[in-house]
């Protein structure tokens, strides 16, 4: 298979594929905001710098089973014809210091994606508190109604 460049595939699927989804309107100038739900994305927007297809080195974090969390990066372009083989997941099971250390090694110290630090971080915060909720370990925060007493 002939290796395709990232700004070209880019081109080529940013405008339609499968896994967009658009909301607010049908123009740029209505404020339309056009996500994406492509495995591999960050931030779950139709962008080039989060792309999980266009871009060939790719880092996200996700839910597992078991209320358990993942790091999802993409393997070496040896098997870039199959993109079901192309995806390694790294459990992260540990808490979040050593998960964060983790991420910082494999991502941003290994010169991965360090661009992406910040929004690793961001939706490993997410998705940690998240399953500490369905684990019962924290409690739910309860939505506050009217007035308190003073």
């Amino acid at each position: 298979m002939v290796a395709v460049p990232d700004a070209l595939v880019w081109e080529l699927t940013r405008r339609n594929t499968s896994f967009m989804k658009k909301k607010n309107g049908q123009t740029k100038r209505s404020g339309r905001v056009v996500f994406s739900v492509e495995k591999g994305n960050v931030k779950s927007l139709n962008k080039f710098k989060y792309s999980g297809i266009a871009n060939s080195k790719v880092a996200d974090f996700a839910f597992a089973d078991d209320n358990k969390a993942v790091l999802v990066t993409k393997t070496a372009s040896k098997c870039s014809t199959q993109p079901k083989k192309s995806i390694q997941s790294t459990p992260m099971n540990k808490n979040f210091r050593k998960v964060e250390k983790n991420i910082m090694g494999q991502v941003v110290s290994n010169h991965y994606r360090p661009d992406l630090k910040d929004e690793l971080l961001g939706k490993l915060t997410q998705v940690y508190k998240a399953n500490r909720r369905a684990k019962g370990t924290k409690a739910v925060v309860p939505v506050k109604k009217g007035r308190g007493k003073l």
